[in-house]
């Protein structure tokens, strides 16, 4: 074991098993970033967790539900692996939310940060609102991109932006602060894929619709879909394109993950709220299809992140259904509002090899 932290006490850490500091934990250089973990934004508990495939917690990112500082991730919604390195988006916790932020807490950040906790590149000032250069409105996911660029769902903003290392935008999709449903238009975007044909897939959740547009200045609308299975969607939070050319849709107010295509057949189908225990309105927002076909949903409100096979079954899960909980140690001993989880080294959207050496923009 090593602490990732240089300001805290290695034995308190190993005793405790505590969050301490700033944003790392001692690790293990034997379980940290090995595929078959699963990478998970923990909400709200400001906080990204890496667990092994039993639940047990081998990397965080962030001091817990208490702090909402720059020294954590507040409110996070989306984290990826890029190499060694992770790259994560402060969300921020909107008003009414935790009696702790009662007007709300701002992040508005995008970070890489390596094993250690360090940030070794960002977009976004901390606490600072805004659409400026350097500036983000509820960031809520983001992808690092085979040229080293990032893509950030700039939520509040209603759009999506493509920003290259320097912090200049190369490319974006919607009208900065213009929420609509017309050309170049979105209604709080939830999340934006690369997809390989060079277009971009977005989530365009309060149009109720995903959107396959071209990565050009301008884009056009390729692909527009709205309803699976005759059942129009409703909060559209998170769309991936599956390798049969399928579209895997998380239709979160309808509590459903849905496989269909341009069409609208529906062709799989699971309802997060039709588990014995669960929240009536779960609002799942993250649903990825892994290698072997089983599928991985963070369902929010249910406070929990569960595998569910092609027939259906529940074949793992993580946190305490409809229960918020914190701990250190292992996933079961809760989760508060899971918002995205990706299993390391099977769904990382297209992601390149990512130079560990490099810790300085370009």
């Amino acid at each position: 074991m090593k602490s990732t932290n240089g300001h805290c006490a290695l034995a308190l850490l190993l005793s405790i098993g505590a969050l301490l500091c700033t944003g790392a934990v001692a690790i293990a250089e034997s379980e940290f970033n090995e595929p078959g973990n699963i990478l998970i934004t923990d909400q709200f508990n400001n906080r990204v967790i890496e667990i092994n495939p039993a639940g047990k917690i081998v990397w965080h990112f962030g001091n817990g539900p208490n702090d909402f500082s720059a020294n954590s991730i507040v409110g996070t919604n989306d984290a990826e692996r890029v190499g060694t390195k992770t790259l994560m988006s402060g969300t921020g916790i909107p008003a009414g939310v935790d009696p702790l932020c009662p007007n709300g807490c701002v992040d508005n950040r995008v970070i890489l940060v390596n094993e250690h906790g360090h940030i070794i590149w960002q977009y976004g000032q901390f606490g600072v609102t805004g659409a400026g250069p350097n500036q983000l409105n509820v960031p809520v996911q983001n992808t690092f991109l085979p040229n080293r660029h990032v893509l950030i769902t700039d939520q509040s903003n209603e759009r999506v932006i493509e920003v290259r290392r320097n912090k200049t935008i190369a490319w974006q999709y919607g009208q900065t602060g213009v929420a609509g449903i017309g050309p170049n238009q979105l209604n709080n975007p939830n999340a934006a894929e690369l997809l390989e044909n060079g277009h971009i897939l977005i989530a365009d959740e309060n149009n109720n619709r995903a959107i396959e547009v071209t990565h050009t200045n301008p884009s056009k609308i390729i692909n527009t879909y709205t309803t699976a299975g005759g059942v129009p969607f409703s909060g559209v939070a998170f769309a991936s394109r599956l390798p049969n050319g399928h579209t895997l849709i998380t239709d979160s107010n309808n509590s459903r993950i849905v496989e269909t295509d341009e069409a609208g057949a529906d062709f799989w189908h699971f309802f997060t709220n039709a588990r014995a225990g669960s929240n009536p309105s779960p609002l799942p927002t993250r649903a990825v299809r892994l290698v072997n076909g089983d599928t991985l949903i963070s369902d929010q409100f249910n406070d929990q992140v569960i595998r569910v096979d092609s027939s259906g079954n529940i074949v793992a899960s993580y946190g305490n259904i409809n229960q918020v909980g914190f701990g250190t140690q292992n996933a079961s001993q809760g989760m508060n509002g899971p918002y995205s989880a990706y299993v390391i080294g099977d769904y990382t959207g297209i992601t390149p090899p990512f130079d560990d050496d490099e810790d300085a923009d370009d």
